[in-house]
């Protein structure tokens, strides 16, 4: 059994403790990708000797907070030194997704008033949203 099996097996009662293992293990896979995806732009595998004096290498990285659905996570986007590389994983400076716009957008389309769906964003979110626009 490696570790994923592991810690799975004992959060699988768990709601909230398989969510923290799903997130933590989407945050490694979207790193590892962003990773591979430099090295793939580069030509070459980070410390390898044939990047030497290429004109080109790795310069760091910045992080970024995306939500997902199961919750934040933050990501090591990598940088090259030329500035020419632009990652493809995550959508750009996009930080989290449209469900609650699209939600919003179908319960007015299908009558639900504006004071309705400001109490159940109120309700869902602890976020008061006025009806009225001043």
């Amino acid at each position: 059994m490696n570790d994923f099996t592991k810690d799975f097996a004992q959060a699988l009662f768990n709601p909230d403790k398989i969510n923290d293992l799903l997130r933590k293990e989407l945050q490694q896979a979207v790193n590892n990708l962003l990773e591979a995806e430099l090295t793939a732009f580069l030509g070459y595998d980070p410390y390898a000797r044939n990047g030497w004096n290429t004109g080109n290498s790795r310069n760091g990285a910045y992080f970024r907070k995306v939500d997902t659905q199961f919750g934040p996570i933050e990501v090591q986007v990598p940088r090259d030194r030329n500035g020419q590389f632009h990652q493809h994983t995550l959508p750009g400076y996009k930080q989290h997704s449209d469900i609650l716009e699209s939600m919003i957008i179908k319960l007015y389309s299908k009558g639900v008033t504006t004071r309705e769906i400001a109490d159940l964003i109120e309700k869902m979110y602890g976020s008061h949203y006025s009806p009225i626009h001043g």
